[in-house]
């Protein structure tokens, strides 16, 4: 699939049938996550991969009982290492470049996601005190997004775009 392809194919999936996703799967989407451009080649990511079902449904109430956390067999905690971002580009590191690079690596999961014929799903809504001790992080590593990652139950028909004229201006 090309990329323009997996672009408008990619949908926020919450609805898994609970099959395996292989190691290579994930390993696929990781790899995609790492390619992603960041600040001065900082590369702060760090990627938690969630498998055990305890923990998915601990992750589910540190995300306000979004119940699909659980349902998907892995999930993916993307983290931020702030230290890294810091010494990289002071406090302007730690606080934004960070979050702009875990963002570029969460795009890429989600479109190899979709090449590869899997949901996903990009979530934010979490507490991240809760997910931190649930996982049990050490300081200065911030969970960015929940990646739920799993065969999905439907396809999703496409969301409503606004066209470019309204969102474009040339100058």
């Amino acid at each position: 699939m090309d990329v323009t392809e997996a672009i408008k194919r990619r949908r926020s999936v919450r609805r898994y049938t609970g099959d395996p996703v292989t190691e290579d799967d994930v390993r696929a989407v990781l790899t995609a996550a790492i390619w992603a451009p960041s600040a001065g080649n900082a590369q702060p990511w760090r990627f938690i991969v969630v498998r055990d079902r305890a923990l998915r449904e601990g992750l589910v109430e540190a995300a306000h009982g979004q119940r699909f956390l659980a349902e998907a067999p892995v999930v993916i905690v993307v983290c931020a290492d702030l230290a890294r971002a810091r010494r990289a580009y002071g406090e302007r590191g730690a606080t934004l470049y960070c979050l702009q690079d875990t963002a570029a690596a969460i795009q890429n999961m989600l479109l190899a996601a979709t090449s590869q014929g899997l949901g996903s799903c990009w979530v934010g809504a979490f507490d991240e005190g809760k997910a931190s001790e649930l996982l049990k992080l050490p300081t200065g590593l911030r969970p960015v997004a929940l990646i739920p990652l799993g065969r999905f139950k439907e396809p999703s028909p496409p969301q409503e775009r606004r066209p470019l004229s309204e969102v474009v201006e040339y100058r």
